[in-house]
């Protein structure tokens, strides 16, 4: 393990947390509350922020989703191509996450968590500029990559975290 590695660990371990605080005790009513009709729902941002970083860890390491491979697809039931993120997901596709529970959510996240970690703990520093994806300009790096799935799983998690304590307001 390599201190690069130990630091993206707890950067990945710190979101875990945050999308168990922000589950926690909801139910699924409360998870799909939408603040307004274009806003988007607890359930949508976790389940959309695991389904990233499932998607693009999975990739850069060569393996599996979690979603398909652990037919985390088939509990959810969504109406989606098994192979959707939530990526350019319109307000009426948002909606379609009612009744997911926070134990569905919490679940999907722990294993893409445990997946992402156990990859992290096989990378050597020189690993981190392999370049994963050539359709950009510069070409993306897996260390790139890597700060991009944080920072994004960091921005819907902080969004869900507010719509909880949107919830919570007296």
């Amino acid at each position: 393990m390599t201190a690069s590695g130990d630091l993206l660990i707890d950067a990945f371990g710190r979101i875990r947390e945050t999308v168990h605080e922000v589950v926690d005790g909801l139910g699924p009513d409360e998870l799909a509350v939408r603040i307004d009709d274009g806003a988007n729902s607890i359930a949508w941002l976790v389940w959309h922020l695991t389904r990233i970083q499932d998607d693009h860890i999975s990739d850069a390491a060569g393996t599996d989703e979690v979603w398909i491979a652990r037919e985390w697809s088939r509990r959810y039931g969504l109406p989606f191509s098994r192979h959707s993120t939530g990526y350019g997901h319109a307000p009426k596709d948002v909606s379609k996450l009612g009744g997911v529970t926070a134990e569905l959510l919490a679940g999907y996240h722990d294993a893409v968590h445990d997946r992402t970690v156990e990859y992290l703990g096989t990378l050597k520093d020189a690993d981190f500029g392999r370049v994963v994806d050539d359709a950009w300009i510069p070409a993306v790096t897996l260390g790139v990559r890597l700060i991009s799935v944080i920072s994004d799983d960091l921005q819907h998690v902080g969004q869900a975290a507010f719509v909880r304590g949107w919830l919570e307001r007296p």
